[in-house]
């Protein structure tokens, strides 16, 4: 059992491909193949089964042994930050999951710092939903997560970085859109389009405090979607100011029931992480000064 084999099956996973994950190597794919093949001779089980239709799928043993290798080369990747940090080179590398609408505008003030300070630290990118990004900081596939508090693990600390309000986003020209507070009694008859997932608890629990029942005409997963069907005149929505700020073509009224989530970077428990991303986690801190708790996206 060797680590350049945890790294090969490891790397394999992480691109779904054997043919990318040799490129990415720089090994042939025969390489690649034999490597994988060699760890599942040496431990007598199958780790990785192919699928025509599905592609690379892990075993049930496949499951429970890769979250024990990621943490093995996790622990090597540390112990090659330290000793970097300490000879002053710092080098290393960040995987860092994030959510659509943390990368447009939290992500980037934070690497524009980092990187003049650590310019030989790299970083992996990982971008989709909350639940993928706590599932990713669960099974060590990242170091640290943009996430939304509530779908957090309790298992995780967190630096609370910004309060994000949830908004009213109307097309262009609605007779609302000239106000810049409204009621919830005045969207009551709006169609209304639903976020589905994340956001649907947060919109449910306005309307319940009012005691309105909303006029839902479309309920819809991806965000991207929700803004264009604003846009086209289809319904109404409410949702992050964080995202909804970014779809220049949608006017935003705030609602009088304030309703706030909390928007932090999760990490395992801080002695257990990497110089790397204690450096980011102080960067990301100073930034959005939590000395006086989160700031209110503006």
């Amino acid at each position: 059992m060797t680590i350049s084999r945890f790294v090969v099956f490891t790397t394999v996973l992480e691109l779904r491909s054997f043919t990318k994950a040799a490129t990415k190597l720089n090994m042939t794919q025969s390489a690649v193949s034999h490597a994988v093949s060699s760890l599942e001779s040496e431990w007598g089980a199958t780790l990785l089964i192919r699928d025509r239709k599905k592609g690379l799928l892990l075993t049930e043993l496949g499951q429970k042994t890769v979250v024990h290798m990621r943490e093995i080369l996790n622990r090597i990747e540390q112990i090659n930050q330290e000793l970097a940090f300490a000879s002053k080179l710092e080098a290393g590398t960040i995987r860092l999951g994030t959510f659509y609408s943390a990368s447009a505008c939290l992500l980037p003030k934070i690497l524009a710092r980092f990187q003049k300070k650590y310019p030989n630290i790299e970083f992996l990118f990982f971008e989709g939903t909350y639940g993928e990004v706590v599932d990713w900081l669960e099974t060590g596939i990242i170091d640290i997560g943009f996430i939304i508090e509530s779908s957090a693990s309790k298992t995780f600390e967190m630096l609370s970085l910004v309060k994000d309000e949830m908004v009213v986003a109307l097309p262009q020209g609605h007779r609302l859109g000239k106000r810049k507070i409204i009621e919830i009694e005045d969207i009551k008859e709006e169609p209304l389009i639903m976020p589905k997932g994340m956001y649907e608890p947060y919109i449910l629990e306005i309307f319940k405090k009012a005691e309105i029942d909303p006029v839902v005409r479309f309920e819809v997963q991806d965000c991207t979607t929700i803004a264009n069907m604003v846009q086209e005149g289809l319904g109404i929505t409410i949702g992050p100011k964080l995202f909804l700020k970014t779809q220049r073509q949608l006017q935003l009224v705030h609602l009088a029931i304030e309703n706030l989530r909390d928007v932090s970077l999760a990490y395992i428990a801080k002695p257990l992480v990497s110089p790397a991303v204690q450096a980011f986690l102080t960067e990301a801190g100073q930034i959005f000064n939590q000395k006086d708790g989160a700031p209110t996206i503006q």
